[in-house]
């Protein structure tokens, strides 16, 4: 028999092997579940001897296969390295995809080796910045960048710490949420993985790097992916040296005929206020995961998330009225809730 897990579609087994070509004997061949995201995509190693590809079940009723296969071809076709699609049934969201392994950019970083897989990320960024953004790519206009934001009171707020929203915190949200939609949209425009961190990011047996969970890609502000990659929810580093590569990278950008000429205070404004919109969103889209998707594992990271958000709101509190009102609201209001959360108290 197989080794075949309970859990794999048996068609999408069947379809694997016909879309791979490999006439093997069913014995030698294994099918076993690979870690997954936040969606509802469910991936699979197919593996016979020496060689091995990933089954992709991503139910159209709920995953848009479509921009995932056409943000593929735009990147291979600028020369980013993502998974080579191998074949594709639409009607029932199988895709069989190479085998980038399990080296994530995440279990590599250490202090010693950051500075060097970093640079290569954001390399890797400057190259994500050159692709001529394309009209079929959808806008990170004022629309989107809302309905994000509008996940921290809808889902972490109310549903995870069960704190009701009058009519002043309105007023502190909003104020905030229009001076970082602002330096959103006074950004210049790239193409934007949007999700672009170290779990996102394969280490190739060559050492290259490779991008997986594209397909939200839109064109949008130039200093969102960094921020993703920099102050990443799944690991910290040092302030200082956080803005030392966020400048670094902005005077490659330049150099490279990428970016405008912008000075390094405002560039991290940008930066700054970008994280802040994304970690609003995270906190209420890993609270919305634990809610609604009961995918627990997701609360771990959620004191992180916490950090950046505080941190950079006291960087500019004495900047900007509407960080400082925010940040004495949450402190106030949301501080003795967060702090009664298992999930912040084991990290404690």
């Amino acid at each position: 028999m197989s080794n075949r897990e309970p859990s794999v579609p048996g068609a999408l087994l069947e379809w694997g092997l016909a879309q791979w070509g490999q006439g093997v004997a069913a014995e030698y061949v294994s099918c076993c579940q690979v870690a997954g995201d936040a969606s509802n995509r469910r991936y699979y190693r197919l593996s016979i001897p020496g060689q091995s590809r990933i089954l992709m079940h991503a139910p159209p009723a709920t995953e848009n296969n479509p921009a995932f296969i056409g943000v593929r071809q735009l990147l291979e076709d600028n020369g980013l390295r993502v998974p080579r699609c191998d074949g594709v049934d639409l009607n029932r969201g199988y895709l069989i995809l190479e085998d980038l392994g399990d080296s994530l950019l995440l279990d590599q970083l250490t202090v010693d080796s950051v500075a060097g897989l970093y640079g290569d990320a954001m390399r890797v960024l400057q190259n994500i910045a050159a692709v001529p953004v394309s009209h079929n790519l959808a806008s990170y206009d004022k629309t989107l960048l809302m309905e994000e934001m509008n996940r921290f009171p809808q889902w972490f707020v109310q549903g995870l710490l069960g704190c009701q929203i009058n009519p002043a915190a309105k007023d502190v949200f909003g104020r905030l949420s229009q001076a970082l939609l602002e330096a959103a949209l006074d950004q210049p425009a790239v193409l934007v993985h949007r999700d672009f961190h170290s779990r996102n990011l394969m280490v190739l047996p060559d050492g290259k790097l490779a991008m997986i969970d594209f397909q939200d890609a839109v064109c949008g502000p130039v200093t969102y992916d960094l921020v993703s990659l920099l102050r990443d929810c799944y690991i910290r580093w040092p302030k200082q040296q956080v803005e030392s590569w966020a400048v670094d990278h902005k005077q490659k950008l330049i150099q490279a005929g990428l970016l405008a000429e912008v000075t390094d205070d405002d560039f991290l404004r940008w930066f700054d206020f970008m994280g802040l919109q994304r970690h609003l969103k995270v906190l209420g889209v890993f609270a919305r995961l634990s809610l609604r998707d009961g995918k627990q594992r997701y609360l771990e990271d959620l004191p992180l998330v916490v950090y950046y958000l505080r941190e950079v709101l006291a960087q500019w509190a004495d900047r900007d009225a509407a960080c400082a009102d925010f940040l004495l609201w949450f402190d106030q209001q949301l501080g003795p809730l967060i702090s009664q959360q298992a999930w912040m108290v084991e990290q404690s």
